[in-house]
């Protein structure tokens, strides 16, 4: 009998097949290779943590975090980013260790839907943390390693949108004085909604000139000159040192040679609460959300006890091999059809065979039903049937041992 929900999955979840799962295997294997060749180590922390340390600690709405009770009756969490675990990590255990830490993950996250909408629940993340470097040149280290990663990936064309959350927030408090009325436009921002944005300013008691400047500062987005133009928008220096960083910001990426792959947009709204300062997103082919993004959260670390600057990058591997296009086709093996009293020399051929680095499936012919249907997926077959020594492969295109 058929039990219900068999063949179901619990909201969100996925398979992944062999062609996919090659796919996010190659890419993760080269941008791993081209993190440690910038000197990050990588490590890995439990997928279970305490709700009241990383739950809370984490920039992820409650309701889309995954709660259980272990036996002693603590609240775990399944793990809904990497950044705080990280953080918690080089917060306990490696204060000691030289300042600056660089270090990288690749691990599956987990963020409950509340309905199906395509959304995976549980997708992999490859990224880093670089923890003690309060520098413009450790942001730009985090965006030109990301830049290089991607390519390593096999990716040719993608942007990186660079903003600043500091500059954003200055501005909108200086205009609009409480950060309620701040955090209503982020929303907006947040969701791309433009339209409402310039509505919801229309509609508030501020005079036309302020008005017009937030209705201006949508426009913040583009090349270089986009961080002129938003000094014209500030008044009393509220932002500026944030505009200084960025111009740095910039000046640097050109050094690293990465600069054709960034524009600006002054009103990136990250749904990471945590960022302090500059904040950047990956956008790339025909998908529809970011593949990947990073940022400054200077004060993360201070909920474990230790003040230290950081910034870094997490890459969806999901997203990242979507925009890479056609799916990496699996090497297909070569196949050994035996017949019992050959068994022995079909383990040994095989045995051969992989010593040689190919890839073989050996598999006892009494039990296959059909076999030109179950030798056509392979790349080569071997037969050793019957008594040996026969020679010829009957037509079929097999080799016969």
């Amino acid at each position: 009998m058929t039990k219900p929900f068999m063949f179901e999955k619990p909201l969100g979840m996925r398979d992944t097949l062999p062609v996919l799962y090659e796919t996010k295997v190659s890419a993760r294997n080269k941008m791993s290779d081209e993190i440690k060749k910038w000197g990050y180590q990588f490590i890995e922390t439990p997928a279970l943590e305490y709700y009241e340390t990383i739950g809370e600690a984490s920039a992820i709405l409650d309701q889309q975090l995954f709660k259980l009770l272990d036996s002693q009756g603590h609240t775990l969490v399944l793990r809904p980013e990497m950044t705080a675990p990280i953080a918690r990590v080089a917060a306990s255990k490696l204060l000691k260790q030289q300042i600056p830490l660089r270090l990288a993950y690749s691990a599956n996250v987990y963020r409950a839907q509340q309905r199906e909408g395509g959304r995976p629940a549980e997708f992999e993340q490859i990224g880093i943390e670089c923890i003690g470097n309060k520098s413009i040149s450790a942001d730009a280290e985090m965006i030109a390693l990301l830049a290089d990663v991607l390519k390593a990936a096999g990716l040719q064309e993608f942007k990186i949108s660079i903003g600043h959350i500091g500059f954003l927030q200055e501005f909108f408090l200086s205009i609009l004085g409480t950060e309620e009325r701040a955090s209503i436009l982020r929303k907006f921002l947040y969701e791309k909604n433009y339209v409402g944005f310039r509505e919801h300013v229309k509609s508030l008691p501020l005079s036309s000139i302020d008005k017009q400047r937030l209705i201006e500062f949508t426009s913040l987005r583009g090349s270089e000159g986009t961080l002129k133009m938003a000094q014209g928008l500030v008044e009393n220096n509220k932002g500026q040192d944030s505009l200084a960083e960025l111009k740095e910001l910039s000046e640097q990426l050109k050094e690293f040679g990465v600069d054709q792959y960034v524009s600006f947009d002054l009103t990136l709204v990250s749904h990471m609460s945590y960022y302090t300062g500059t904040l950047f997103e990956v956008y790339a082919g025909h998908v529809g959300s970011p593949i990947g993004n990073g940022g400054r959260y200077d004060n993360l670390l201070g909920k474990f006890g230790w003040n230290a600057p950081a910034t870094g990058f997490a890459i969806r591997v999901d997203r990242l091999a979507e925009a890479l296009g056609e799916p990496m086709q699996p090497v297909a093996p070569e196949c050994i059809l035996f017949s019992p009293e050959r068994r022995l020399e079909a383990i040994e051929f095989a045995r051969t065979k992989r010593s040689e680095g190919k890839l073989v499936t050996i598999q006892d012919i009494t039990v296959v039903q059909n076999v030109d249907a179950f030798t056509r997926t392979f790349s080569e077959v071997h037969l050793f049937v019957g008594n040996g020594g026969n020679g010829g492969n009957g037509g079929n295109g097999k080799d016969e041992k």
